[in-house]
């Protein structure tokens, strides 16, 4: 599924949430009866995918909802109330664990790597992974800026915060959790469910003035190019001041 904004988004989670509902009408009233003999419940999974360094965990299986019992479920006031609980809840999911930057050893340092749905790119992927690899940014490149003028780490993560805080495509909110000397985390979160994305920039160092940056939605399988097209905005303002794309996105 292809979700282009938070209704979509939205639709997406309802169908999980159903069987949360299910389960509550079952301990809270009578009404339903229990599937005939035999009948059976269908599940699904998401395939395992295996993607350049990480090897993504299978999602978990959903049931689907008898169709008498989903009307039966949908029409009922408490149910109808708790649905929407945990809809307007869905968006406060954990925050993941993996954020931040991983030291491998021997020098190696990057940002993480994406799942296999299609809702994150990462500068750390390979780069013939289309589905989530993007092209880091260089805030002082030697055929622009760096020729007029010194560009300091310090000033450049002053610059990225300013365009972090004042740019919010799809109306998402920007919120900075976590921040030191080469690391900036943003957690994004849209205005009516509150679904959260988490962005990430890290600024390597060691004598270079490129960024790296990772943008991942929490829930769903896919995000309308939502990650893409935030990043995309933070980099056309950024190439206001100077900064450039070192790939083609």
């Amino acid at each position: 599924r292809t979700f282009g904004n938070e209704n979509q988004r939205a639709a997406a989670c309802a169908c999980a949430l159903r069987s949360m509902v299910i389960v509550t009408m079952q301990r809270t009233t009578t009404v339903m009866s229990r599937p005939a003999s035999g009948t059976s419940r269908h599940m699904r999974t998401a395939p395992t995918a295996l993607h350049t360094k990480q090897k993504a965990a299978n999602a978990a299986p959903r049931p689907d909802a008898h169709a008498s019992r989903r009307d039966v479920v949908l029409q009922t006031p408490l149910a109808g109330g708790l649905f929407l609980a945990a809809l307007f809840d869905w968006g406060a999911s954990p925050r993941p664990s993996g954020l931040g930057v991983t030291d491998y050893g021997s020098g190696v340092k990057s940002l993480g790597l994406c799942p296999a749905t299609k809702n994150c790119i990462s500068t750390a992927e390979a780069a013939n992974d289309m589905n989530h690899y993007v092209p880091g940014w260089n805030y002082a490149p030697e055929d622009g800026r760096a020729m007029r003028e010194q560009v300091s780490q310090s000033q450049a993560m002053a610059e990225l915060k300013e365009v972090v805080l004042s740019t919010n495509p799809d109306k998402f909110t920007p919120t900075i959790v976590q921040e030191t000397e080469d690391y900036l985390y943003v957690e994004y979160e849209s205005p009516t469910f509150g679904f959260i994305d988490d962005v990430e920039f890290w600024f390597p160092g060691g004598g270079k003035t490129n960024v790296e940056y990772r943008s991942a939605s929490r829930i769903g399988e896919s995000d309308g190019d939502v990650n893409r097209k935030r990043i995309k905005a933070l980099r056309e303002e950024l190439q206001k001041k100077g900064w450039k794309s070192v790939g083609f996105y």
